[in-house]
């Protein structure tokens, strides 16, 4: 059966924007993998009568309802006995969720548990019951009328704990098929550009599927496949998976990588290699990036945020004259910068990146968006000329997007420039 579902977010913070609704992304991408539809998301404030009023139209339109929010102890988390009126079921008392919510206070030394938490031991009858590993709310699922209804706590860090250990096995046990999805990672083309390129055959696809999905300078496609286990699935994606790559070519930089800069630190760590960096516009982007993943200094050994000019000069070895002659911002400091901090650092590969971040030009008339990127190896360094736009934060992005691009086709014997 293909199941469809909605996704309801409760909480007036969320009307207000004072919060942003990560659940309904979370849990929509988990759904995407698991193979079931998602056409609505829905968010009500913390009103039983606007949520009641939610929750009926999602029954004329849904097979699984998931909820997040309103499980407190509070007056206005009023979700589960809203969702109980909904489908006709009673709330009932869990004696052994009540214990573990003692138990939870009872570890805590500041803070007293008052009984109004209990009311967080209360699900509509036939209730399979979520335990919450980090707070007090658990949720649940039951299914009425061939309807499925989940519930999970509002805290983003909760509701993406209870989706991966309570509601997404749940939702497994509806299929006895399995769903496999593969994202293929791809760098230097847009979104329309790729579905141009592969457009006739995503239309023909029907098992597995072909959907790009794009972010800041990069695209993802998603192909996925249902079938009745993981090695059939596989072996219907082979044949597609391997069509993309003849289609696009060096332009996907790998499979189910979560972003360029793994990719790059993977193939590093295989070559025994290391690598430093002199950053200017980017003001220590590229360093952050890939010191977020551990093991990053098996590989990264530091960088230079060279954001002056007499930074440049002191401690990378910039020639001042070649700084008054072709500028701060030009190919030839770029190169200067990689070369020096290599050199410093005494890495195997080195990145130097200077530019004009933006939104304005800089005192030499440089356009907003104009960024040299150099990378310096052991036989020679080569630079990209880049035009990046005037949105200061997308420049930095991409600056440091296609720095990992040139090292990681260094790497792999492609092009850099």
């Amino acid at each position: 059966m293909n199941y469809t579902a909605e996704i309801i977010c409760v909480g007036t913070e969320l009307l207000l924007g004072n919060t942003v609704n990560t659940d309904a992304r979370d849990i929509s991408e988990a759904l995407s993998e698991l193979g079931i539809n998602v056409y609505f998301h829905t968010v009500v404030g913390d009103n039983p009568q606007r949520l009641k009023s939610a929750v009926e139209i999602a029954k004329t339109r849904a097979d699984i309802i998931i909820t997040t929010g309103g499980l407190g102890p509070t007056y206005d988390d009023l979700t589960k006995q809203t969702l109980a009126d909904c489908f006709g079921k009673k709330l009932v008392f869990h004696e052994k969720e009540a214990r573990r919510i003692r138990d939870f206070f009872r570890r805590l030394d500041n803070m007293a548990m008052t009984e109004n938490n209990l009311a967080q031991a209360y699900f509509p009858e036939g209730s399979i019951i979520f335990e919450n590993s980090i707070g007090t709310a658990p949720g649940c699922a039951f299914d009425s009328g061939g309807k499925h209804v989940i519930m999970l706590p509002g805290p983003p860090g909760e509701c993406k704990a209870m989706l991966r250990s309570g509601a997404i096995p749940y939702l497994k046990k509806l299929s006895d098929s399995e769903i496999l999805s593969h994202n293929i990672n791809i760098f230097g083309l847009g979104e329309s550009a790729v579905e141009d390129m592969l457009r006739p055959l995503m239309i023909s696809l029907e098992n597995p599927t072909l959907a790009p999905y794009a972010k800041t300078g990069e695209v993802s496609l998603r192909l996925t496949a249902k079938a009745k286990n993981r090695d059939e699935a596989e072996e219907l994606m082979k044949p597609v998976l391997e069509k993309v790559k003849d289609i696009l070519g060096d332009y996907i930089y790998d499979v189910d990588s979560a972003g360029l800069e793994n990719t790059v630190l993977r193939l590093m760590q295989e070559r025994n290699l290391t690598l430093s960096a002199a950053e200017s516009c980017t003001g220590g982007l590229l360093s952050k990036r890939i010191t977020d993943i551990p093991g990053a200094s098996n590989v990264f050994l530091g960088s230079i945020v060279s954001y002056s000019n007499p930074v440049k000069t002191g401690l990378l070895g910039v020639p001042a004259a070649l700084i008054a002659e072709r500028g701060a911002v030009s190919s030839e400091t770029a190169v200067a910068m990689a070369e020096g901090a290599r050199e410093l650092l005494n890495t195997d590969l080195a990145v130097g990146i200077t530019g004009v971040a933006g939104p304005g030009p800089d005192e030499q008339g440089n356009n907003a968006g104009t960024v040299f990127v150099a990378l310096s190896g052991e036989k020679d360094t080569c630079f990209r000329s880049l035009k990046l736009g005037t949105d200061r934060n997308r420049v930095r992005i991409m600056a440091v997007h296609h720095a990992f691009d040139m090292i990681r086709r260094y790497l792999t014997g492609l092009s850099v420039i």
